[in-house]
């Protein structure tokens, strides 16, 4: 169906395209992931992961989850961190992700508005990352 200019320019671009598509989030969780991996907080936990395949998964779900293609094919939230809540993840950890995934976007200049959008996204998956 094609639209008149003005429908067009109605329809609010996703989260993942004003962050700027699949080479912004590629960007983003490389650089997040070298925080969380020299954060002594968290860095335990990556202990043994196949970092590559962690990366390029992580980047699949965050492509789902700020609106752009779905092509995530790994485990929900709960499954895919229960090995990690019986090794002592909690609460203060998913801080810490947070944290760097707003430091992150900082440094790549997304918006403060779209900075919040992508904390209360990964604030909306505690409960189920922690098995609550």
């Amino acid at each position: 169906m094609n639209q008149s200019p003005t429908e067009k320019e109605n329809i609010v671009a996703s989260l993942y395209e004003r962050l700027g598509g699949a080479s912004a989030v590629d960007a983003a969780v490389d650089i997040f992931y070298r925080k969380m991996l020299a954060d002594d907080r968290v860095s335990g936990y990556f202990d043994g992961t196949d970092m590559d395949r962690q990366i390029a998964k992580q980047k699949a779900f965050l492509t789902m989850a700020f609106g752009g293609p779905n092509k995530y094919t790994g485990k929900d939230m709960r499954e895919g961190h229960k090995h990690l809540v019986a090794r002592g993840l909690n609460s203060t950890h998913v801080d810490v992700v947070i944290e760097h995934l707003g430091t992150t976007l900082k440094e790549l200049g997304v918006s403060a508005a779209d900075i919040a959008e992508v904390a209360a996204i990964a604030e909306g998956a505690r409960n189920d990352v922690l098995g609550r």
